[in-house]
């Protein structure tokens, strides 16, 4: 059973999506193909309530009564702990485990798809899925300028105002950053994702934006940065050289990551 999305590339890979009997929470149609929207749809939506912060709203009973040998992916109300308890095993991405990440790479990435394919007894196929994202991750890299002294930031806004949140060297962001040809102006902030203010990002003066978002529309999302009181002062918005992404294209680490990665050098490759 899925409770969260993150899984659900790596499943696709596989060629395993027939194994998962029911899901709950969101699936943004963006993140996949048609054949894994097909597959998506042949299974049971039980529930995409999610509460005033965008989490998931389930009950340990609803998932017991689906009667899992697994569940993907762990929710704020349904803790690995109160699942244990019925002896109903959970795996989560890395990135989202208590203690995270030390130092996310995109060798995350092979590794989280070995970890699937050992599970679902698809070893092979998890090779031949690694050899063909190693590929592309050496072709995308092979064309980024890794000298442009250009810097950027990876926000998270919070649209209608309030928060602004920033990703430091603990998140899947800087690896990506880093792998388009960028320096993260954050590189010296060891924590996965922090409050930032208008006058820190200024002080930094990132030469690109990138903003993450969940759902919605992503011109929201840029306006939220940019009606800031002080925004118009950085050369990122005064360029022009914001984009938006959906989260699961930046963290956690999984092949929609190097697809993130592929819309950052296509927005920005070609900047000098």
């Amino acid at each position: 059973m899925l409770l969260r999305a993150d899984a659900v590339p790596y499943l696709h890979e596989l060629g395993v999506m027939d194994r998962v009997t029911a899901r709950a929470g969101v699936y943004p149609p963006e993140y996949y193909d048609d054949e894994t929207l097909a597959e998506l749809d042949e299974i049971t939506l039980i529930t995409d309530e999610l509460d005033t912060s965008g989490h998931l709203q389930i009950s340990k009973e609803v998932v017991i009564a689906q009667q899992p040998d697994l569940v993907l992916g762990e929710v704020d109300n349904l803790s690995r702990s109160t699942l244990s308890a019925v002896d109903i095993p959970l795996i989560s991405e890395p990135a989202f485990c208590p203690a995270g990440m030390d130092t996310p790479s995109f060798d995350d990435i092979y590794s989280q798809m070995s970890l699937y394919g050992d599970v679902f007894g698809q070893p092979d196929q998890a090779a031949q899925a690694n050899e063909a994202l190693q590929a592309r991750m050496d072709e995308l890299t092979a064309e980024v300028d890794a000298d442009s002294g250009r810097t950027a930031a990876v926000l998270y806004p919070t649209v209608g105002g309030g928060t602004t949140y920033a990703y430091g060297t603990k998140s899947m962001a800087h690896p990506q950053l880093e792998a388009a040809g960028f320096e993260n102006v954050f590189a010296d902030v060891d924590e996965r994702v922090f409050e930032v203010s208008v006058e820190e990002l200024l002080g930094r003066n990132p030469d690109v934006l990138v903003l993450l978002y969940d759902a919605g529309d992503p011109e929201e999302v840029e306006a939220a940065v940019a009606e800031l009181a002080g925004a118009e002062g950085l050369s990122a918005i005064q360029d022009g050289n914001v984009m938006t992404q959906l989260f699961n294209f930046t963290e956690p680490a999984s092949p929609l990551t190097i697809d993130g990665l592929e819309m950052i050098t296509d927005r920005f490759g070609d900047e000098p």
